[in-house]
């Protein structure tokens, strides 16, 4: 009997671990929003529109770029980007040399970008924003925002469609 309910738990454990690992432990039906739910409370302070634009072009601070893997693993990327204001629309523009996050962005992840303004009050940025971006691909909005590149220079265009504090 013991040697049956060893087998039995055995088997059942196998089970587990191939379901776990056929899809990534999410069950069947079921997605994982990591990005509205990682926090909800927020311990620094933030910042947006024009004031945000403002810290991001001074080029100082701490800026990260965040896509997803095709095998759903998390990747994030140190860049230095800039913030365009076109009407009451912001988009950043992202210079990428060819790399994951690149490859990502070819493969259809979404892009989710961070700034944190370089201290004043701790050693440590505590002040800044994360922001939720979208890939700009209509032509006359593009054809637009080429007015702010320096000639020669083709970068990535993302509209920013939400701001929330850095975390």
């Amino acid at each position: 009997m013991k040697k049956l309910l060893t087998l039995v738990f055995a088997l059942s454990l196998i089970f587990s671990l191939a379901c776990v690992a056929e899809n990534g432990g999410i069950p069947e039906g079921k997605t994982v929003d990591g990005v509205s739910s990682a926090s909800t409370v927020y311990y620094f302070d933030g910042i947006s529109g024009d004031e945000l634009m403002d810290a991001i072009n001074s080029y100082s601070g701490f800026y990260a770029v965040a896509s997803v893997n095709a095998d759903g693993t998390p990747n994030i990327g140190y860049f230095v980007y800039a913030m365009v204001k076109i009407e009451n629309e912001y988009y950043l523009q992202l210079g990428l040399s060819p790399n994951q996050t690149t490859l990502n962005i070819d493969n259809g992840s979404s892009l989710m970008a961070m700034y944190g303004m370089s201290p004043e009050k701790y050693p440590y940025a505590s002040s800044g924003a994360r922001m939720y971006l979208e890939k700009v691909e209509d032509e006359e909005t593009l054809s637009a925002l080429s007015a702010f590149s320096p000639a020669g220079y083709q970068p990535l265009y993302y509209r920013v469609t939400a701001v929330v504090p850095m975390g």
